[in-house]
């Protein structure tokens, strides 16, 4: 058994810690976001653009609905399990993590059960094309059969996180990855077995890196040690899990929503531009793979450093994060834009995809710098404790714009450029919402009285917030 590998990030050099934080996260979600991108080059090049448009599409987002609900729930054990052990509480760590643990097993499985019984209604209500349709059915049904393992390694990996740990997750992912990458080529270059020899292949590797997660826990003597006879629900800890994550995962679903709204109208333009959206967006989810880790490794950050009181690092970590992230998407943006022709070809051979791609790429990645504020600002009030500001300003200036905009303009130009320009409005609105909030909302004040950590003149220190 090990010790533990948890790190004291209350002290030192702020920038060097964000980044031995978030390129660990990074290189996990990479591998992660490798996933989907390895299904969906296996299948457009060997089984065709139907079944490419299928394992992504909206199949994606009906899938990402379900996931990022319990995504949220693993944040707030994160920011639970950062805080207490921030603040010295290791006995209570104990009740957090088999708390949560318990709740992937349960909730996992019910999620699993409720997107088995709605999937093929909803894709046939996003207007899925009938050439597409029976491919997706295939997919997401094999692909729900793994949410238990995939919501049990990112339930496991939210608590390591918590206390520092993010090199084993990573490696657990990139075992994970490859084993998904071997097995989608055995399945389906080899086997032939279509899309549900990719969907296959990536519920074994989320069953591998689940069996890896509660290995860690279990085999350590450190406070976050995992003893599967102890898994219970505490109640006042699951609030506490409950009041952080679920905001969280709603926040998520609430572009999880809009996307599916947009979905349909992709669908509503045929297969090529499915097939050309199911390509962009796997390029794509690589900008928000590394938004998302600058998002965890700010979680753990403040989240720490709240519990042990050290609110002055906090605001600088936000200084720090939000020149780091801007940067990222600069320089993301002018990469994907001028390789944007060979970097869709990975996809597909098909010219009017990739022209389509190339079209859908320079109406949304130019503006990638407008959503940073959202994942920074929206990290650091989480982190402390806040969730539901951060989910009701992503609901009003994203899902509720979007919306809006779909039902009130698309009708009067029905015309791709239409959807598109509905994201980067929307990421400048709801980052001037969280801007204001940030710096008038008084988030921190609440959230230092609700914990009841002020003490040496520290309220007074707040007040700015």
């Amino acid at each position: 058994m090990d010790t533990g590998m948890g790190v004291d990030i209350t002290q030192g050099v702020i920038w060097r810690q964000l980044l031995s934080l978030f390129f660990p996260v990074l290189f996990g979600t990479f591998f992660q976001q490798l996933y989907n991108t390895a299904d969906a080059m296996i299948v457009g090049r060997f089984v065709g653009k139907q079944a490419l448009g299928a394992v992504g599409g909206a199949t994606g987002v009906l899938v990402s609905i379900i996931t990022n609900l319990f995504v949220g729930l693993s944040s707030g054990t994160t920011v639970v399990v950062a805080q207490i052990y921030g603040a010295g509480k290791h006995e209570e760590v104990d009740s957090a993590v088999h708390t949560s643990m318990l709740l992937a097993l349960i909730g996992g499985a019910g999620l699993s059960v409720v997107g088995l019984l709605c999937a093929p209604a909803a894709l046939r209500a996003m207007d899925t094309p009938a050439d597409v349709l029976p491919y997706a059915l295939t997919y997401i049904r094999v692909i729900l059969l793994g949410m238990v393992p995939s919501f049990i390694y990112n339930m496991g990996a939210g608590v390591l996180r918590a206390v520092g740990d993010t090199r084993r997750p990573v490696n657990f992912l990139i075992a994970a990855c490859l084993t998904n990458v071997v097995l989608d080529i055995l399945f389906v270059a080899g086997f032939h077995m279509g899309v549900f020899g990719a969907a296959l292949a990536t519920i074994i590797s989320q069953t591998l890196s689940a069996v890896l997660i509660v290995l860690s826990l279990c085999n350590t003597n450190a406070c976050y040690r995992l003893v599967p006879k102890k898994l219970r629900m505490v109640r006042g800890m699951l609030w506490r899990v409950v009041r952080v994550g679920l905001p969280a995962g709603l926040q998520s679903n609430m572009y999880a929503i809009s996307n599916v709204l947009i979905q349909s109208r992709i669908n509503s333009f045929g297969t090529d531009t499915v097939a050309a959206w199911t390509a962009h967006g796997k390029i794509d989810g690589f900008f928000w793979m590394i938004l998302s880790a600058y998002g965890i490794a700010m979680t753990t950050f403040v989240g720490q450093n709240f519990g042990a009181r050290k609110y002055d690092r906090m605001k600088e970590s936000v200084k720090i994060g939000l020149g780091l992230a801007a940067g990222t998407a600069v320089v993301t943006s002018l990469f994907y834009c001028t390789l944007s022709g060979p970097l869709l070809g990975i996809f597909t051979d098909d010219a009017t995809v990739i022209e389509i791609g190339r079209q859908i790429v320079f109406g949304m990645v130019p503006y990638y710098v407008t959503y940073v504020c959202i994942e920074i600002l929206a990290s650091t009030i989480r982190g402390c404790g806040d969730a539901l500001m951060p989910m009701l300003m992503t609901g009003g200036g994203v899902c509720v714009l979007r919306i809006v905009w779909i039902f009130t303009l698309l009708p009067i130009r029905p015309e791709l450029s239409t959807v598109l320009a509905s994201y980067p409005i929307s990421w400048v609105v709801t980052s001037v919402l969280f801007c204001l909030y940030y710096r008038f909302g008084g988030w921190l004040r609440r959230c230092v009285g609700r914990a009841g950590l002020p003490a040496h003149g520290e309220q007074e220190l707040c007040k700015k917030n």
